[in-house]
């Protein structure tokens, strides 16, 4: 099972910061941290991922940037996760270094759809239930829904939103290849 940590440096509880959390979860976490600051200047996250990919990383941990192709290349990240709308990932894969990450949010079957016929590595979809970190609009899909996303394409699709140890067993059970989430690894 795979497993991704998007950050979120606003919903740190107590008077953690960013960096440590994301040095923590390099010794015992995820697969996989997905920066995802949003509000930073390019130099900033530039910053931000140079230091993370600076720590101690004996798992192996794979650091993505959210959004920023340039900002992960040049910082030497394993990868892009896009959100949903963006560009396609064949048209960035030329830019890539072998090997290079590309992954997209999805919130409709569609959309996983278009995102595998467009070259993604993998997909992000939800919210399977509702979201703990943070309120959208976006009505929760449900294991079902997770489901039909699943079988709908063949490249890894992970769930999101909701997401909870307690609950991550069924998303695996629906098909899903892993989890995604900001709570379940800033706790």
């Amino acid at each position: 099972m795979l497993e991704c940590y998007i950050t979120d440096r606003r919903s740190l509880p107590g008077h953690q910061d960013l960096p440590a959390c994301i040095a923590r979860n390099l010794h015992a976490g995820p697969d996989w941290i997905q920066i995802r600051e949003k509000d930073l200047s390019a130099r900033e996250l530039f910053e931000l991922v140079r230091g993370a990919l600076r720590f101690p990383n004996p798992r192996g941990v794979r650091i993505l940037v959210n959004g920023r192709m340039d900002v992960a290349i040049s910082a030497g990240a394993a990868g892009v996760h896009l959100p949903a709308g963006s560009i396609a990932p064949s048209q960035l894969r030329a830019l890539a270094p072998a090997g290079f990450l590309i992954g997209v949010s999805c919130h409709e079957v569609a959309e996983v759809r278009r995102a595998e016929d467009e070259g993604a590595d993998y997909v992000v979809f939800g919210p399977v239930f509702a979201p703990l970190s943070k309120s959208t609009d976006l009505l929760p899909r449900g294991l079902a829904g997770l489901k039909e996303a699943v079988e709908a394409v063949k490249i890894p699709v992970l769930a999101l939103g909701g997401v909870t140890r307690e609950n991550s067993a069924q998303c695996i059970a629906a098909g899903a290849s892993g989890i995604a989430g900001i709570s379940l690894y800033q706790s």
